[in-house]
């Protein structure tokens, strides 16, 4: 008895361990899972490039410029084609149950990370999923890049074939995270490639701990992380795909951020209380993608005629309740090379049946509109925007039906061109044009499946092209305004709205700014 007493003596007197409150974010989907080079939809990267991984350079959105991140410094040679990297040094990898690096990150790494996207000869190239390398293939970069040279175990070239003022800046995208080269040696000699979708392995500010999909995710801070440990010791994603139960949930503490909330739910927050919203202008464009490789929606004739019987005010007014503004081109007008002088295709129905009839179709046609379950910033009332959608058609005798897919599926088949009228949002990760141009219309993207209207035009391409190959902005301006006066008059999206991005915070979240880019940054937010 007196030696069980002392015992417990001796545990009271121990200090007590002090965690930091735990931060809890209520999402809206789950993400594809954690390989974020070969999934690239916002959900995945919120979950993954936003928290696990690093790259080797960021965007500093309040200075709208390319910062320092694993690389500490760069060089660019005086014809533009070299690119130096030079790392910090003495950065760790996450330390987890089924890795334990034996060496800080090195040039191995970065050579490794870009060769699996880009080089066929790659083991890893070989070994990718159905999806493959979407976005490596869809900004071009095995085009892009002549070669990655190791300099020094700091120090990495990489060699460009042609000078690209979007090189940097396509660098601060998630699918550029920088991954172990020695993790993914150590899978690929257990056969278990795969497991790097499932147990991830990143220099970011949180370890991954848990996923059960549609349910939760759990991060742990990274004591080791180059940048400072993360001020919340904990960090959940508590997948709550209803806008409407995250706001209640939030309100009820059970989250201290809710994401993508809808218009009603950030007005209440503005009228006071423990709930705050905080906003800011978007880099985001919501749009029906036309398919133009699906009869008859190859015909621009056909595609024009649904832009002109779509009543845009009626729906910014149903599904934003005015939060957004209207969509003209693919990215917003506060971005430098927006084509004022492209006007917004006006509703008219009579028109529109016009076109029909030119295009040898007087009585309409059948087809079908792809959408979401459940509400997004880009797309807050899925059910009331196809709906809407259909109705306007119908007024021209086209008869759509809706259907409703699960986020991650209806990105798969998407991706696979298999949709008609597809509703869909992109959000730039970087204020350069070419991050909404290059992904979304490119030839190149139509094979790697980010090009939803599955369109492919030799000028079009063209004056992507010259775009990124000047660092004159008047020049890049006049190659992009060119090329958004193609899309407009190819009727390539039914362009919808310029949201505002937006989240609901509790009074006891410090730190949290909302992303104009839909990226996450939760390493400096703490919760009292």
């Amino acid at each position: 008895m007196r030696s069980t007493l002392r015992a417990a003596a001796l545990v009271l007197a121990m200090p007590t361990a002090v965690f930091a409150a735990p931060l809890t974010v209520c999402t809206e989907a789950s993400p594809d899972g954690f390989d974020v080079v070969q999934y690239n939809s916002l959900t995945t990267t919120n979950a993954s490039a936003d928290v696990i991984y690093d790259g080797l350079v960021a965007y500093d959105e309040a200075a709208a410029k390319v910062v320092p991140a694993l690389a500490e410094k760069w060089d660019v040679s005086a014809d533009g084609l070299t690119y130096t990297f030079h790392l910090r040094p003495n950065v760790a990898f996450q330390t987890t149950d089924y890795f334990k690096p034996s060496r800080p990150l090195n040039a191995d790494d970065v050579i490794f990370t870009f060769k699996r996207m880009i080089d066929d000869a790659s083991p890893w190239h070989k070994v990718a999923g159905a999806s493959g390398f979407p976005h490596a293939q869809s900004m071009q970069l095995p085009k892009r890049i002549k070669s990655i040279d190791r300099v020094d175990d700091r120090t990495v070239r990489f060699v460009l074939n042609e000078p690209d003022a979007t090189f940097l800046p396509v660098l601060t995208m998630g699918f550029a995270s920088i991954y172990s080269a020695e993790y993914a040696d150590q899978l690929l000699k257990a056969n278990k490639a795969g497991d790097y979708n499932s147990q991830p392995v990143g220099t970011g500010p949180f370890i991954l701990k848990r996923y059960t999909r549609d349910a939760v995710i759990r991060y742990d801070a990274n004591p080791t992380y180059w940048g400072g440990k993360p001020k919340a010791d904990r960090l959940i994603y508590t997948i709550t795909p209803d806008a409407s139960v995250r706001a209640q949930k939030v309100k009820a503490g059970e989250c201290q951020i809710a994401l993508s909330p809808k218009p009603q739910d950030v007005r209440a927050a503005k009228a006071g209380g423990a709930v705050k919203a905080v906003e800011t202008p978007a880099f985001m464009t919501a749009f029906v993608a036309i398919n133009s490789q699906k009869k008859p929606l190859d015909n621009p004739l056909v595609r024009r005629a649904l832009n002109l019987a779509f009543d845009r005010t009626a729906y910014l007014k149903a599904v934003f309740e005015d939060t957004a503004t209207p969509a003209v081109n693919p990215y917003p007008p506060n971005t430098w090379s927006y084509a004022k002088s492209i006007a917004a295709y006006p509703h008219d129905i009579a028109q529109a049946k016009k076109l029909l009839a030119q295009a040898g179709l007087p009585n309409g046609f059948s087809t079908t509109i792809w959408t979401r379950p459940t509400g997004s910033t880009l797309n807050p009332n899925p059910k009331v925007g196809a709906e809407l959608l259909q109705a306007d058609l119908a007024k021209i005798g086209v008869k759509a039906e809706i259907r409703v897919i699960e986020w991650g599926e209806l990105i798969r088949q998407a991706k696979q061109g298999q949709h008609d009228l597809l509703f869909m949002g992109w959000a730039g990760d970087n204020g350069d044009p070419d991050n909404y141009l290059t992904p979304q219309f490119s030839c190149a993207a139509v094979k790697s499946g980010t090009n939803f209207a599955r369109f492919c035009d030799a000028k079009l391409d063209q004056a992507i092209t010259d775009g990124r190959h000047t660092t004159d902005r008047a020049k890049r301006t006049q190659s992009y305004q060119a090329a958004q006066q193609i899309i407009h008059d190819q009727a390539l999206w039914v362009p919808l709205a310029y949201p505002t991005a937006s989240a609901l915070v509790t009074d006891k979240v410090s730190g949290y700014k909302v992303s104009p880019f839909g990226r996450q940054h939760f390493a400096t937010v703490s919760v009292r």
